[in-house]
C-alpha cells in the first residue's frame, strides 16, 4: 500500500481522535463555577493545592476521562457486536450485559453495601456484568450460533430488568428506590479519580479483545463458511467478542449507569469512512462512540434546567428516534 493510500486510511481516525480530544478539553472547562483551564492545569503540574487545582482533579477531569472511556467502550462494542451478529440494529445491550451490570449495581444499592466503601457501585456492576458473561461464554464455547446467542442475551436482559424492578418494588426506603432510579438513568457527574482508576484496566482488556477481532469481523461480513474456510475458529471468535464486550460495557455501565444508543449510532455514523469494512469500523466507532458521549454531556450542562438532565436521558431521546430510522430503512430494503 503506498504511503498516499496510507495517510488516506489514517486521516478520519487523526481526524476523530482530534475532535474527541477537544472534546475532552471543552468537557474539563466547562460547570457551573468558572475555570481557567489552562492555569487549574498549570496548578495541577506544579503541584498547588490552589481551589481551581481542585475542581478540575476532582469533578472535571475524572467526567472528561469517563465521557471519553464510557464513550469509546460503547461505540467499539456496538461495531463489534453488529460485525458479529451481521445486523445493523444490533448493540452491546443486545447481549444482556449492560443490564446484567445494572443490576449488580442495584443490588449493591439495595444491601446497603454502596455507602461501606466508595467503590462497592462499580464493583458490583462489574459482578453482574461477570455473571452475564459466564452464561454467553458457556453458550458460545459450545459452538451456539448467532441466533441462540441472541436469543440468550435477550432472556439475561429479560431477567435482569425484571429482578432490578423488583428490587425497586421490594425497596423499603423511597429514598433508596429514587437513588436507585437516578443512577439507572446514566451520568457523568459525581466521579472520581478511583472510578477511572479501577474501570480503566477491564476496559482496555476489553479493546484488545474486542479490537484483536477485526480479521475475524471481515472474513465475517462475507459469511460464516468463508470465513471457517479461511481458518478461522469461530466459536472461539464469539468468545472474545462476548468477553471483550462484557469488560468493555460492564466496567462503563458499572460506574455511569445506562447510557443507551450509543453503541447503535456510532457504527452507523462511520461505516462510510471505513468502507464499510468491519475491522476498519472498530476504530472509527470507538472514537465516534467518545465524541457523541462527550457531546451530549457538554450539551446537556448547557441547557438551562434545574436540576441536570441525566446523560441517559438525553441520549435516549436522540437514539430512539434514530432506531426507528434504521428501522423503516432496513423495511424498504427488505
Amino acid at each position: 500500500m503506498s504511503a498516499t493510500a496510507t495517510g488516506r486510511r489514517a486521516l478520519p481516525f487523526l481526524v476523530l481522535a482530534l475532535v474527541a480530544a477537544g472534546l475532552a478539553a471543552l468537557s474539563a472547562a466547562i460547570g457551573d463555577t468558572r475555570l481557567d483551564i489552562v492555569a487549574a492545569t498549570g496548578d495541577v503540574l506544579a503541584g498547588r493545592q490552589t481551589l481551581a487545582a481542585l475542581i478540575l482533579v476532582e469533578l472535571r477531569l475524572p467526567r472528561a476521562l469517563l465521557g471519553l472511556l464510557t464513550g469509546f467502550s460503547l461505540g467499539l462494542a456496538g461495531a463489534a457486536m453488529q460485525g458479529l451478529l451481521r445486523n445493523p440494529l444490533a448493540e452491546p445491550g443486545i447481549m444482556g450485559v449492560s443490564g446484567a451490570a445494572a443490576l449488580g449495581a442495584v443490588v449493591v444499592f439495595y444491601s446497603g453495601l454502596a455507602g461501606a466503601f466508595a467503590l462497592a457501585l462499580p464493583l458490583g456492576g462489574m459482578a453482574g456484568a461477570l455473571a452475564a458473561s459466564v452464561i454467553l461464554h458457556a453458550l458460545a464455547g459450545r459452538g451456539a450460533g448467532v441466533l441462540t446467542l441472541v436469543l440468550a442475551g435477550v432472556a439475561v436482559n429479560s431477567l435482569a430488568g425484571a429482578l432490578t424492578a423488583l428490587a425497586l418494588n421490594l425497596s423499603p426506603n423511597p429514598y433508596a428506590a429514587l437513588e436507585i432510579v437516578f443512577w439507572l438513568m446514566g451520568s457523568l457527574a459525581d466521579h472520581s479519580l478511583a472510578d477511572v482508576a479501577l474501570v480503566l484496566a477491564p476496559m482496555l482488556a476489553g479493546w484488545l479483545l474486542l479490537l484483536a477481532s477485526a480479521p475475524a469481523l471481515d472474513a465475517l461480513s462475507l459469511g460464516e463458511d468463508v470465513a471457517q474456510s479461511l481458518g478461522f475458529d469461530l466459536a472461539r471468535v464469539r468468545v472474545r467478542l462476548i468477553a471483550g464486550t462484557a469488560l468493555a460495557v460492564g466496567s462503563a455501565v458499572a460506574v455511569t449507569g445506562m447510557v443507551g444508543f450509543v453503541g447503535l449510532v456510532a457504527p452507523h455514523l462511520v461505516r462510510p469512512l471505513a468502507r464499510r469494512e468491519p475491522g476498519r469500523v472498530l476504530w472509527l466507532a470507538g472514537l465516534a462512540g467518545a465524541i457523541l458521549t462527550l457531546a451530549a454531556d457538554i450539551g446537556l450542562r448547557l441547557l438551562p434546567t434545574q436540576p441536570e438532565l441525566n446523560l441517559g436521558v438525553v441520549t435516549a431521546i436522540v437514539g430512539a428516534p434514530f432506531l426507528l430510522v434504521l428501522i423503516r430503512r432496513s423495511q424498504e430494503r427488505d
